[in-house]
């Protein structure tokens, strides 16, 4: 079996946990997995802590908690501080590299750890609200939980709208990703 544990946290109007929402909903819609996405979030509509727990498998998922994320995804500091050590050995830390900083000393040699631009890359891209969508791309980049084309068409459903926007920073995420991999 192939479970794999996702958490994404940051504060609220990240657009955590509608990545949480695309990223599960790519899987279980599109991709042919079984998935679910826990979400906890802080009394304040923007600005608290907030997170979002994915797991995927290829099998019934029998229990709905995350306890060793395989990849955590830290849009803040403070979520980076506060999950950083429950990621499992070998896992994977992607973090936006404008609101991380983390010190050299206490990175921990087990883990690989990839600092994003999303931010400036979804101002770039015209709109910082999608942030969100340039950290899944990179996610995608980096640990291939689901085929990119999940993904887009996960984004196509979520944002009809604004489709072009949300793909075109979940394609640049893809390739700051993979600069990386």
């Amino acid at each position: 079996m192939t479970r794999r544990e996702i958490r994404i946290a940051g504060f609220g109007g990240q657009g955590v946990i509608t990545a949480g929402y695309v990223l599960a909903n790519a899987a279980a819609i599109h991709d042919g997995q079984y998935a679910l996405m826990t979400q906890s979030y802080g009394p304040e509509a923007r600005g608290g802590s907030c997170k979002t727990d994915v797991i995927t498998s290829d099998e019934p998922i029998d229990y709905p908690k995350i306890s060793s994320p395989d990849c955590l995804v830290a849009m803040s500091i403070d979520a980076f501080a506060t999950f950083v050590d429950s990621v499992m050995d070998r896992g994977v830390v992607i973090y936006e590299d404008s609101l991380v900083d983390i010190p050299k000393k206490g990175v921990d040699p087990n883990k690989k750890y990839h600092g994003i631009p999303a931010v400036a890359t979804a101002n770039e891209l015209g709109n910082p609200l999608a942030a969100n969508m340039v950290m899944l791309g990179a996610v995608q980049a980096l640990t291939g939980v689901v085929r990119a084309e999940a993904l887009a068409a996960s984004i196509s459903d979520r944002f009809p709208r604004r489709k072009e926007l949300n793909l075109r920073a979940l394609r640049r995420g893809m390739e700051l990703g993979r600069l990386q991999a």
